[in-house]
């Protein structure tokens, strides 16, 4: 009975202290996408990542343009009934080939972009987080969670877009 009792003062303990350790939390939400498109560097990736593509998509149009053309001879070939048909089939799958190099060229550029685009979007997230993480703390916040994903914010949430943006010397 003493344990019970015991017990007793321990729940009622737990009780009370669980709302009073919730009330004093405070939360914030941020709009990361918001600081993240007027941070001055992402602008600067998208030049670089859009010159890169640049050179990718002329890339590809010269082995487009060598493959039409190499078609074309082929065409002219396959009409002419004196061309030997092992001629033609040595074209042809030189077309073939050429068309194999051409997708592989364009899956090879596609996946050099991406490395690009994560290469040097990293430190730029990096730079984001921490910007997020010592607003977060100078608030003295517990958590800051994306304003695009809550169903509800109560108005004693924190929103430290604005706090973040200034951190990083952004509009």
């Amino acid at each position: 009975n003493i344990e019970q009792t015991m017990i007793k003062k321990i729940l009622v303990a737990v009780l009370v202290a669980v709302p009073m350790s919730v009330a004093a939390q405070k939360f914030g939400v941020v709009s990361a996408d918001e600081i993240f498109a007027a941070m001055p560097e992402v602008a600067e990736i998208q030049t670089k990542l859009g010159e890169a593509s640049k050179q990718y998509e002329d890339e590809y149009a010269k082995l487009n343009e060598e493959m039409q053309k190499k078609f074309a001879e082929y065409q002219q070939l396959e009409q002419d009934a004196s061309t030997p048909q092992s001629i033609k089939e040595r074209r042809m799958q030189e077309i073939q080939d050429m068309d194999k190099k051409t997708q592989q060229f364009l899956q090879t550029a596609q996946q050099d972009l991406q490395r690009q685009q994560q290469q040097l979007m990293q430190p730029v997230q990096e730079k984001l987080l921490n910007a997020i993480k010592t607003v977060g703390a100078a608030q003295n916040l517990t958590m800051v969670f994306p304003s695009e994903m809550p169903a509800y914010v109560s108005a004693e949430v924190v929103d430290i877009t604005p706090l973040g943006k200034t951190q990083l010397g952004v509009k």
